[in-house]
């Protein structure tokens, strides 16, 4: 029974009841009415009327279709929308609903009653003439700009709380083709909102979308996968941000344990964060000290679907310290990559310290040195830990596709990339007070003279604590790798040994110049104990004859090496056998000395 009864003064035809307890969300309720009487003197007895209450509840109003790229046109109007879709079984109105992006958010949505499981579409309004021939079409002011690629969007309701939400990127559209334009994203079961990319597709309706209707690839798709912890960040000594590959159910990620190792202990103050709920934010008992890397633990976090966190459940972190000087280093870059490919550009953590990839920048320059446009290594926060790699591209499905990728949660996808040209470039990474980190100018002909057809060859870095612009310290990736090794060490990768002070050496002293990955050249290491020496360095054959002219008055540091790939000053293939490297060093103080080194090459039968 209600705990009052109050008569509208404006309209004598309502009352209002109020009660001690709440009504039970979703529950169809019963109404029986006695005692009541009009003006005459007429009493309502045994009156009954049936109602529901339902509160909508996340994900009963999904985003449930997409158009983001209208052109070229397929078959559907030259408009961006985005069709939502009721899950539930009630019936809700989306009045005050909003859409969001990063950038800003939409105007309210009017009042619209959204059957359960139906469809409206919400666009800008001058595109509603458009779009209503194909079903109920709302206009709303602002309505964002839906990027071709790398966006968030979601839906809150009338008081700011996050409906649904999507990350959508090319990859979605799992068809090149139509990820140029003109064809939806469409997802595949509306039951299961949190999968992303998994449950998303290009649409296979030859309109190029289905606004309105049942989804064209509609289906069942439930999602069995446990969710798994991707990367942690540090954002100050005592806060960590876990990042998750799946949205994460809040309620359940608020009580869940997240231990740090080294003596930190359980993370406290825990939040889902919106609108992707992809990542937590807590905060640890004890400070993280710099330098430190550290081990976080989550156990009891569930997805959407209620999946519980397997043993992808760890992720190093610790506090990011500004990147300086070849700190980061450009490692391996293909700039002629195959028809229908894409470029990548590989980097190498060699120095001591964690940095954050949201502090980086690169970009290329012009021919007439000026900086290209400036891009950052990610748009969030996330950590390169000393000796990773870290690997950019516009399209990590076709890397993965042309090349292994042993680690591939160090392969990020860029949403766009700098311009590397086929024979000659440059590729430039900052900090972020502008400050060079690295920057590699690359020239077609450093690539193995015998390699014919060099479309889809990366070039390699030798040695990492070497200077970068030596084309000695670069060469082809071996054929046996693939032509390349995104994500891991490089296939033509040697070490500096050392050579003893006032001496050189010949690393190997045999090799076999066949691109097999294996020994494919040999390096002549020189170091002396002051700089300012220019040398001459010349292969001669076992008749003394000069066969390779490497070096002529070049001048040098205190220590280096340069390469042989062994071939002759015709860029020809020498004969299998054995060969000397003479070494002749000399300064503007006249002191000279000359070395004499024996180095074999042999050939794989």
């Amino acid at each position: 029974n209600p705990v009052s009864a109050v008569a509208d003064v404006a309209n004598p035809l309502l009352i209002r009841l109020s009660f001690a307890n709440p009504f039970p969300n979703g529950a169809n309720l019963t109404l029986t009415v006695n005692g009541v009487r009009d003006l005459a003197g007429n009493t309502l007895n045994n009156a009954t009327a049936n109602f529901a209450f339902y509160t909508p509840q996340r994900y009963d109003i999904v985003l449930h279709e997409i158009m983001v790229d209208p052109s070229p046109q397929v078959g559907l109007p030259n408009a961006n929308w985005i069709e939502l879709r009721n899950t539930s079984a009630f019936t809700i109105n989306i009045q005050g609903y909003r859409l969001n992006r990063s950038s800003g958010q939409s105007g309210p949505l009017p009042s619209y009653l959204l059957r359960p499981d139906s469809m409206v579409l919400v666009c800008t309004g001058s595109a509603v003439p458009l779009l209503a021939p194909y079903g109920p079409t709302l206009p709303v002011t602002s309505f964002p700009t839906l990027p071709n690629t790398g966006e968030t969007i979601w839906l809150t309701d009338a008081s700011g709380r996050v409906m649904h939400s999507i990350s959508y990127d090319l990859s979605w559209y799992q068809n090149a083709v139509k990820a140029e334009g003109g064809w939806t994203l469409e997802m595949i079961d509306a039951r299961n909102p949190c999968a992303g990319s998994s449950n998303w597709r290009a649409s296979t309706n030859p309109l190029g979308g289905t606004p309105g209707r049942l989804n064209s690839i509609a289906a069942n798709n439930r999602d069995q996968a446990a969710p798994q912890l991707v990367s942690a960040f540090a954002p100050n000594s005592q806060t960590i941000v876990l990042t998750f590959n799946e949205p994460l159910d809040s309620s359940r990620a608020a009580t869940a344990s997240f231990a740090v190792s080294n003596g930190i202990g359980n993370g406290s103050n825990i939040t889902a964060l919106a609108p992707a709920f992809t990542q937590v934010q807590f905060s640890t008992p004890a400070a993280l000290q710099a330098g430190t890397v550290y081990m976080v633990t989550v156990t009891g976090v569930t997805d959407c679907s209620g999946n519980a966190i397997g043993n992808v459940n760890t992720a190093r972190v610790g506090l990011a310290t500004p990147a300086d000087s070849l700190d980061l280093i450009v490692n391996e870059i293909l700039f002629n990559p195959i028809p229908q490919s894409v470029d990548y550009l590989e980097l190498y953590n060699r120095s001591n310290k964690i940095l954050d990839a949201g502090s980086l920048f690169f970009t290329n320059r012009s021919t007439t040195g000026n900086l290209g446009t400036i891009l950052p290594l990610s748009p969030a926060n996330r950590l390169i830990f000393p000796g990773e790699f870290y690997v950019l591209t516009e399209n990590a499905d076709l890397i993965r596709q042309q090349f292994t990728v042993r680690n591939p949660e160090f392969l990020v996808q860029s949403p766009s990339m700098p311009s590397f040209p086929d024979d000659r470039g440059t590729a430039v990474i900052l900090n972020n007070t502008g400050r060079i980190v690295d920057e590699l100018s690359y020239d077609q002909r450093w690539h193995f003279a015998l390699i014919s057809n060099r479309e889809g060859v990366a070039l390699e870095r030798i040695d990492p604590d070497k200077p970068t612009n030596t084309s000695d310290n670069w060469t082809s990736a071996a054929e046996s790798a693939g032509f390349g090794t995104p994500t891991y060490q490089n296939s033509q990768y040697k070490k500096d040994i050392g050579a003893p002070e006032g001496s050189i050496t010949v690393n190997p002293a045999m090799f076999s110049p066949d691109n097999d990955g294996f020994e494919d050249f040999t390096l002549i290491e020189f170091r002396f104990t002051e700089p300012g020496y220019v040398a001459n360095v010349t292969i001669l054959d076992a008749l003394g004859r000069p066969v390779r002219i490497l070096q002529r008055n070049t001048t040098i540091g205190a220590s280096g090496s340069f390469r042989w790939d062994g071939l002759n000053d015709k860029q020809q293939r020498v004969p299998v056998g054995s060969y000397v490297v003479f070494f002749e060093a000399f300064n503007l103080e006249g002191k000279k000395q000359t070395y004499k080194k024996a180095v074999t090459v042999a050939r794989k039968f």
